[in-house]
């Protein structure tokens, strides 16, 4: 039996729905080849970071070199200094070993020369965190939609201190990428805790403890979770007993199991981590800022010009309790008197979602009023409120994410190549660094076994006494002149030119001269400005 037509409609009309669903408008995202599948989007990212990786030429803080590299490097090759945190036993050995995997392959290859030892790990943490940027994309397009998921890996990738940041060698960078990937496995921020499957949730608590292993203040971010899923669930005890204690305390036994390994005797790191940063202002030593400076001068700082975005993208997105993580980190870490930058770098990528939702409503409020074709089987939406927001993040963000990549504090990591360089063809016999401690890379990049000699900078069991490098940063003549008395002699000294000026008539009246001079800096940091790192050689005359 046949249909009869429909007399309104003539067989060739279309048949449309005037607002399409989500679902349809996710597949037209999609039809663009990089969303078109997570394995594009992570090719896409991880192209992205070896580039950005290779991108990194400077210096930016100590731990980068002294706590992951340098430990490495000894677990090796023998040799690096151990900074006294190894000492006290607040530093797990974690971390590093996953560089020393690296560094044995590189042995084992014969490829341990300078640029590889140099450029190798953070290649390898660049790898670490373009998955990073995919479970940022997926955990927006979980939270949110796809649209806001592809707006917040741009937000990603575009900001300035991500790129500054997260391809180097830092233990906050690893942390950063682990809590996005377990943040995702966990989901419980889309809904009742009781919907997350099993097998996921086990998965997100075995990678938050591990997150919590590289770095115990990791446990803030997930106290705050915790917190909400137990308020929430209908099996508290379960939850707790059954699954968060026996895989927490699984990985922190084999944890323990490694750092008793390397350590030789057992060291519990997260108590003497608590006891040294929380309990006893251990990390005071090292300097201390007003309570607000995370709210004022951190995080907007690293957020940039993300800021307002951001802002929007919450309070058009009600999404109170990931916002309230964010403000959660930031109050706790906000308690303690020595601050920095990289503690807060994992709410950063959370904040940028926010961005990446609020540009997602630009393009939804503000139709285009034209399509530009970009490829045969993909249209993109421009709009003019969509272009100048994009236009405003770019001005801002690239200039400074390739300034401070580039050229701001290089000369550290300049100087130290060349001295590597220079000791592969035997010109190096003994280098002191006259310069505040930890300063420059050391035997991780030098990758010779030679005498080397920096100024301690360890906390003194009593207060008042001044280390050695507060005291040559007082009187940089009277100190050098006090150690030249009983110093064996070296073939190289390293300072920067804010001491130099005082220390130049001394080196030369000890046959020192001048053989390179490294740019470091356009202004000045914490000190006076250091705008060029000197190398001076021992003539023998």
């Amino acid at each position: 039996m046949k249909r009869r037509p429909n007399p309104i409609l003539k067989p060739t009309d279309p048949i449309t729905d005037p607002k399409p669903t989500q679902r349809e408008e996710e597949n037209k995202n999609k039809s663009f080849f990089l969303f078109s599948s997570p394995k594009r989007v992570l090719a896409f990212c991880l192209v992205f970071r070896l580039a950005n990786a290779l991108l990194v030429q400077t210096y930016f803080n100590p731990d980068e070199h002294w706590q992951s590299l340098e430990v490495a490097h000894r677990i090796v090759f023998g040799y690096g200094h151990l900074t006294w945190e190894w000492e006290k036993g607040i530093r797990s050995y974690l971390h590093p070993l996953i560089v020393a995997a690296l560094y044995k392959i590189l042995a084992f290859f014969h490829l341990d020369t300078p640029w590889f030892m140099m450029k190798a790990p953070r290649l390898l943490q660049s790898i670490f965190s373009s998955f990073g940027d995919l479970y940022l994309y997926k955990l927006s397009r979980l939270i949110f939609n796809e649209r806001v998921a592809q707006w917040a890996l741009f937000s990603q990738l575009t900001n300035w201190f991500m790129f500054f940041c997260l391809t180097r060698t830092l233990s906050n960078s690893l942390e950063a990428v682990l809590t996005i990937v377990s943040l995702f496995y966990w989901h419980s921020f889309r809904g009742s805790p009781n919907k997350v499957p099993l097998a996921s949730r086990k998965l997100a608590l075995a990678i938050a403890a591990l997150a919590c292993a590289v770095r115990p203040t990791n446990a803030i971010i997930w106290l705050y979770v915790g917190m909400w899923d137990l308020l929430e669930t209908r099996c508290r005890m379960k939850l707790l007993f059954c699954e968060v204690l026996p895989i927490g305390v699984l990985v922190l036994g084999i944890t323990c199991l490694l750092d008793w390994w390397m350590y030789g005797s057992w060291i519990f790191v997260p108590l003497n981590f608590l006891k040294f940063n929380f309990l006893s202002s251990g990390g005071d030593y090292y300097g201390t800022h007003k309570w607000h400076w995370y709210f004022t001068q951190g995080f907007p700082v690293m957020i940039f010009t993300f800021l307002p975005f951001s802002a929007v993208g919450v309070y058009k997105s009600k999404e109170w309790k990931i916002f309230g993580l964010i403000a959660w980190v930031l109050g706790l870490y906000s308690m303690l008197g020595h601050k920095e930058f990289r503690f807060i770098l994992p709410v950063l990528p959370i904040a940028l979602m926010f961005s990446g939702s609020s540009l997602a409503a630009i393009e939804n409020v503000y139709p285009a009023d034209s399509k530009r074709k970009i490829s045969s089987n993909f249209h993109m939406r421009c709009p003019s409120k969509l272009q100048l927001a994009i236009f405003f993040l770019l001005v801002t963000n690239l200039p400074m994410a390739l300034y401070m990549s580039l050229v701001h504090q290089r000369g550290s990591e300049d100087a130290m190549n060349f001295l590597a360089r220079e000791a592969v063809d035997g010109k190096v016999k003994r280098v002191l660094f006259l310069m505040p401690c930890h300063a420059t890379p050391y035997y991780s990049t030098l990758h010779q076994n030679l005498p080397m000699r920096f100024l301690d900078c360890s906390p003194s069991d009593e207060n008042g006494i001044l280390d050695e490098s507060d005291r040559f940063m007082m009187d940089p003549v009277g100190f050098a002149s006090n150690m030249s008395t009983n110093w064996s002699l070296p073939s190289h000294v390293v300072l920067f030119d804010s001491e130099e000026k005082q220390l130049k008539g001394f080196l030369i009246s000890h046959s020192f001269r001048e053989i390179k001079r490294f740019f470091h800096a356009h202004f000045k940091v914490d000190r006076d400005l250091q705008a060029s790192v000197v190398i001076y050689a021992w003539t023998g005359k």
